[in-house]
């Protein structure tokens, strides 16, 4: 496959994709095959609930034969994640019970309370790449800017916050140990989803305690920790490389397009056929976000078979790690740059520094 550079493609508005043209062409794909799904389902949950059963056996022997388990084990648990997520979508089944339904108990494996978590994604699927509304189911992002305008602790708190081992170790740990155990202040009005947090947390509390009663918590612990500490670590990875990117697009609320923020927002990931498996072909992420209603096992025929969506960033294994020190929005350059590009980067006089 051609790989393309995305300035060489979109240089302005005018050469992005018909909206009636690509909305033709993904139509055939946006119904589930409930035997895809179902044998999904089973693919992923019976191997996950068995890699989960060996762990706890392999305590007798030892932990690093267990911690050597979490490794399929935690990649089953982002597979987990990408079917919660096609459920949120209402892609992956016909009846949108069922998909709240498996959707639901997905949550519970992903320890991401699922109403809560499908309302902010939502928000973050109407407005991707949009420089007015970030912050919402997105890694936040600072224009060049906004950085120069912060005072030396907001500068440092953005580093920090930014910083490798913060966003793919710390934040992600953070994120579905605690801070998806309440809701976000900002969430009142979300009757459903708040209370869905509370319904999660108690059936974790119930699950965790069964599960402590025959196995000890001790046990549960050391069997549970390492599959969620990797498990968030890999999916805070995958959700960075499919938006954080050098040529990636951002704009302004009236410059803004749906379908520019998709084919340009949006990398195609393009992963050994293993790691494909596992994470759901989420990698084909320029296609989800055409359409979310496209069943995950269904984006990479949807990409293979229309040229129109292949000219598109293509990010490989080796290619995505030179993303992680991208940490700000140069407007004037369309780019994001690193905090090192800083220095060599004609800079305008920076403003008064606001406080952090």
């Amino acid at each position: 496959m051609t790989t393309f550079s995305k300035k060489e493609l979109y240089l302005d508005r005018s050469t992005k994709p018909d909206k009636t043209t690509w909305t033709t062409l993904i139509g055939k794909y946006q119904t589930s095959d409930t035997r895809q799904s179902i044998g999904q389902a089973v693919n992923t949950f019976i191997p996950f609930f068995l890699l989960w059963y060996f762990m706890v056996l392999s305590l007798d022997y030892s932990y690093w034969l267990t911690l050597a388990l979490s490794v399929p084990t935690a990649g089953l648990l982002v597979r987990i994640f990408i079917i919660q997520h096609d459920c949120g979508h209402g892609s992956f089944f016909k009846s949108r019970q069922a998909n709240d339904y498996l959707g639901s108990v997905c949550g519970l494996l992903t320890l991401t309370p699922y109403y809560y978590w499908r309302k902010s994604h939502a928000i973050h699927h109407a407005s991707a790449g949009n420089l007015e509304h970030r912050g919402i189911g997105d890694i936040y992002t600072m224009t060049v800017k906004e950085y120069l305008q912060q005072s030396k602790w907001g500068r440092l708190k953005y580093r920090f916050y930014r910083h490798p081992l913060i966003l793919f170790g710390l934040a992600p740990a953070l994120l579905f140990l605690v801070l998806y155990r309440f809701p976000h202040p900002d969430s009142k009005s979300w009757k459903r989803e708040r209370a869905s947090v509370g319904w999660t947390n108690l059936a974790l509390a119930v699950a965790i305690t069964g599960l402590s009663l025959t196995i000890g918590f001790k046990a549960f612990l050391l069997v549970q920790l390492p599959i969620t500490l990797l498990a968030a670590t890999l999916g805070a990875w995958l959700f960075f490389v499919q938006h954080q990117f050098e040529d990636t697009y951002w704009a302004k609320d009236g410059e803004w397009d749906y379908t520019l923020a998709a084919l340009r927002g949006s990398s195609y990931y393009k992963l050994p056929k293993i790691l494909q498996w596992f994470t759901g072909n989420i990698g084909f992420h320029h296609i989800h976000h055409l359409s979310p209603r496209i069943p995950n096992y269904l984006l990479e025929k949807c990409h293979e078979e229309n040229p129109l969506f292949q000219q598109v960033v293509v990010l490989t294994l080796g290619s995505s790690f030179k993303t992680i020190f991208l940490s700000l929005w140069d407007e004037d350059q369309g780019r994001l740059v690193s905090f090192r590009e800083l220095k060599s980067i004609p800079l305008p006089v920076a403003e008064e520094p606001v406080s952090g």
